[in-house]
């Protein structure tokens, strides 16, 4: 296999570089498939709900396709707890991080505040404020979150719910991942 010569990046050459670009846009195409198989960790039935956390963010995703959302929120759904494995208590950053350069600024803020807005749901159950979502009440996406939330998340643990499989929304994942632009916009600085 192909090494750079160098051991500090300073000391690089343009031909080089190109050549890492080359070999990470390549290593790059297999993105989707490395998600499917992180996001299928969550498969292991490890938090007491009536589904596993793999079938629930499928089911979300199901969810959001069956309302009409666009493909990026779709698969914003299907994502939005991937981080949990590694992240458990901010997966929403972790996930938001993953979509950012795909999605919308929209759906990144989203994703990245449904950790946020989905404790409406059970944060008083835990001596929490179920209204700590409010402090984002005058954000443009505040509602839009919560729609997310009530809509996609929080309802997404029915095991009689007509749930789509992965395969169903591999074309989805591979045409919102697909786009190479806004990567090198985000480290070149653009």
């Amino acid at each position: 296999m192909w090494r750079a010569k160098w051991i500090r990046m300073e000391d690089g050459t343009p031909e080089e570089f190109a050549k890492i670009i080359e070999m990470e846009t390549q290593f790059n195409s297999n993105l989707v498939d490395r998600l499917i198989t992180h996001l299928k960790l969550l498969s292991d039935d490890w938090g007491g709900y009536k589904m596993s956390r793999y079938d629930h963010c499928l089911q979300s995703a199901t969810r959001a396709f069956d309302d009409g959302a666009d493909e990026e929120m779709v698969v914003a759904a299907l994502l939005h707890d991937i981080g949990d494995t590694v992240a458990p208590y901010n997966h929403g950053e972790l996930a938001a991080a993953i979509l950012r350069p795909y999605v919308s600024e929209r759906v990144r803020w989203i994703v990245e505040h449904h950790c946020i807005f989905q404790g409406y749901y059970y944060n008083h159950y835990l001596g929490g404020d179920r209204n700590a979502r409010d402090r984002f009440r005058d954000h443009p996406w505040y509602d839009d979150c919560v729609y997310f939330c009530h809509t996609y998340d929080q309802n997404a643990f029915d095991p009689d719910y007509d749930t789509k499989p992965i395969e169903f929304f591999e074309p989805m994942m591979r045409r919102v991942f697909g786009g190479e632009a806004a990567h090198l916009e985000l480290n070149l600085g653009q």
